[in-house]
């Protein structure tokens, strides 16, 4: 009798923003990983529903675009299927931003700007800190945030990092589901397409890519490690 394979299926908005250092922990854990382009999906999914853990990555558009991107409406349902029956879900950056919206929060651009590069999180006040989520809030540790846009807190959700300018970076959904505002993924190298893919953005927002290079130089190494033990306590926390 064949076996049932366990898998990761993996919604990406953008060839260049992928898994990163998340990829080598799923397959450690014997998963298998399906990439879906969500804009050119076929919604429903009905691997979305079935899969071990779903991953939502991140991109340059807004949640509140979904006259200009018809695909996010069917994308936040999909999302919203996955999160209501309890399964482990994970959403980074703009995948943070569709889960708060399929959680019904409201999405929005941010009031202070980009943030763009380097930037340690703060743990948020009046709860206790999961033991999964401490690597990333080691004192002297940046990570790296590249988004406009911000979100209110799910209701429900436990808030569990921000940083100066935006105060919602990290939540929780119960102890399956996972926000992150930020890219815990990346690595200096391939933030190199990074630069390229967005040059655009970095020219209207007067950042440098030297200035950049030179802070994901500074920091990546050490995102790498904390990432790293991250990943693997979360992992084992939900699958």
């Amino acid at each position: 009798m064949p076996t049932h394979s366990r898998s990761a299926v993996v919604l990406s908005h953008l060839a260049f923003e992928d898994l990163g250092s998340l990829e080598a922990p799923l397959r450690q854990r014997g998963l298998d990983i399906e990439t879906i382009q969500a804009s050119t999906a076929h919604f429903p999914l009905p691997q979305t529903q079935s899969c071990e853990l779903l991953v939502v990555l991140g991109g340059p558009i807004g949640v509140y675009q979904q006259q200009e991107y018809p695909f996010l409406s069917d994308e936040i349902a999909c999302i919203g299927e996955r999160l209501a029956a309890g399964k482990p879900t994970l959403g980074i950056c703009l995948g943070a931003q569709l889960m708060a919206a399929a959680l019904g929060a409201r999405v929005y651009p941010g009031g202070k700007g980009a943030e763009i590069g380097w930037f340690p999180l703060r743990a948020a006040g009046g709860t206790q800190t999961p033991d999964w989520f401490a690597p990333l809030l080691e004192p002297g540790l940046s990570v790296f945030h590249w988004h406009g846009d911000t979100f209110d807190l799910p209701k429900g959700a436990l808030l569990l990092a921000g940083t100066e300018r935006y105060p919602h970076q990290a939540f929780a959904v119960s102890d399956f589901a996972l926000g992150l505002q930020f890219h815990p993924e990346v690595n200096a190298d391939d933030l190199e397409s990074w630069y390229v893919g967005h040059a655009c953005e970095l020219h209207h927002a007067g950042i440098a890519v030297a200035d950049l290079r030179s802070s994901s130089r500074k920091h990546s190494a050490a995102l790498g490690l904390a990432a790293a033990r991250f990943w693997d306590l979360w992992l084992d926390h939900v699958l």
